[in-house]
């Protein structure tokens, strides 16, 4: 049903928007400063997935809803900022090595935890609508039917770039924070460095545009 020619467009289009450090890419730095490597991995996997999700769930008919509706979007736009000031407080508060914290650290910096985390994220990152309502219909095929699996398939690109490109960031920061983890101040330096980017995050989603 998707044809090469297809892919490779959306392709092309989804590198020009993902290769942009938006709200995933500052979440997933600021994971890797605050909780490591590992955390950021997880959180990058279940960012992806939420971002994947918000695919389905407009091919299935919210996209219709949100753009009729500013107030669902606005609600959902919202939720998302709330969760990421909470994060990053929480990253701030939990700064300390883990020798130091360890109960905390175990606990808000699983793997599990932060693929949930990065779900939730990627499910109310505003990027995510931008590009499945704006950029991948532009390459539906409408003579070819069934719109709703067109959606669903082509979201697989974006996705797997989006793996891609946030893997290495993760992998770049995770790198600088081992570099510092000889020195327990400097890591709690960076740690809540890591916190107050995923603030960043949070207060440049408020102050942005919706996706009209």
């Amino acid at each position: 049903m998707v044809t090469l020619t297809q892919a490779l467009a959306l392709a092309l289009a989804s590198i020009v928007l993902i290769a942009v450090p938006g709200p995933s890419v500052m979440f997933v730095v600021g994971r890797a400063l605050s909780y490591g490597r590992r955390n950021a991995l997880a959180s990058v996997v279940g960012n992806a997935l939420g971002c994947y999700l918000v695919g389905v769930v407009i091919a299935v008919g919210l996209g219709p809803l949100t753009e009729g509706s500013d107030l669902l979007f606005q609600i959902i736009k919202w939720g998302g900022i709330l969760f990421l000031l909470y994060l990053g407080i929480q990253a701030i508060r939990h700064a300390a090595p883990a020798q130091q914290d360890a109960p905390a650290n175990l606990r808000v910096g699983s793997s599990w935890a932060a693929i949930r985390t990065g779900t939730i994220v990627g499910l109310t990152n505003p990027k995510s609508f931008v590009l499945f309502t704006a950029v991948v219909p532009q390459f539906i095929v409408p003579a070819a039917g069934n719109t709703a699996l067109q959606i669903i398939l082509l979201g697989v690109i974006p996705m797997l770039i989006g793996l891609v490109t946030d893997t290495a960031w993760a992998l770049s920061a995770g790198r600088a924070r081992n570099w510092l983890a000889n020195s327990p101040r400097r890591m709690t330096t960076m740690g809540r460095i890591g916190g107050i980017s995923i603030l960043g995050v949070g207060l440049s989603v408020a102050v942005s545009g919706d996706h009209r």
